[in-house]
């Protein structure tokens, strides 16, 4: 408990960094957010066949720029938290322990390991949001207004919310491992505290599910699924670890 009010205390004095961070996110990811659009209107199985889409207002694709670069930011101060926990991971227990500090030389390979980590896993979620999430849900969403005798007729708005959503959530989703093996390395938590509130975690993760995809069980799990299993490995993996270190 220490070790994570301690966290909590080092965010808040971060918090300008933080800000500054999500600004130059933001600014950034503004004349981005055009490219994003028109790579979304041409990508295949984003459009489902017989839909059509429509443009209510002509604020529409101001708001979903601004949208996209409010994510971009969001997913750097996520990103720039994630690096400041490899660095700084040890002078955040250290202040409520005996911890020794990191030498610079094992930040820095710290530091190396975790951003390849974050980069490589952002692109596994990608590719899965990409290939199978984005495509299966919007299919499933066409089909079932076809069923039913519906005109598919989708918001230009909504439509690119919701495709956006789901991408910037399976890039974030993805990243649960690594930050849950880097709140263990770093004892921010303990394995048994986390193990014990598994439930709640897999509760969260499925709600998450439940509010950005369809109400189905299927669309939950393809949302949800991803952070329990990916939960569970980072699990296994500092088992691994922690039976290899008590084994020396």
């Amino acid at each position: 408990m220490a070790e994570f009010v301690n966290l909590i205390r080092y965010l808040k004095g971060r918090i300008t960094l933080l800000i500054g961070v999500f600004i130059f996110g933001l600014v950034l990811g503004y004349p981005l957010s055009g490219d994003a659009i028109s790579w979304l209107l041409q990508a295949n199985g984003y459009l489902p066949e017989g839909v059509e889409l429509i443009i209510i207002q002509p604020m529409e694709v101001i708001l979903l720029r601004l949208r996209i670069a409010t994510q971009i930011g969001i997913a750097l101060v996520f990103t720039m938290i994630i690096v400041d926990l490899s660095w700084n991971g040890s002078k955040i227990i250290s202040k409520s322990n005996k911890n020794k500090i990191k030498n610079n030389n094992s930040k820095l390979t710290s530091l190396f390991l975790v951003s390849l980590s974050s980069i490589g896993l952002g692109i596994i979620g990608a590719i899965y949001a990409h290939n199978i999430l984005i495509p299966m849900l919007l299919d499933f969403l066409a089909n079932d207004a076809s069923n039913v005798g519906l005109t598919n007729t989708w918001q230009l708005q909504s439509w690119l919310g919701f495709v956006i959503g789901l991408f910037f959530g399976s890039v974030m989703s993805f990243q649960t491992p690594l930050v849950t093996l880097l709140l263990l390395r770093t004892r921010i938590i303990s394995r048994s505290s986390l193990i014990e509130n598994r439930g709640i975690i897999w509760f969260a993760a499925l709600l998450l599910g439940a509010v950005l995809s369809p109400p189905d069980p299927i669309s939950m799990f393809l949302v949800g699924g991803p952070i329990v299993l990916l939960l569970e490995v980072a699990l296994m993996i500092d088992k691994i670890f922690t039976t290899s270190q008590s084994s020396e």
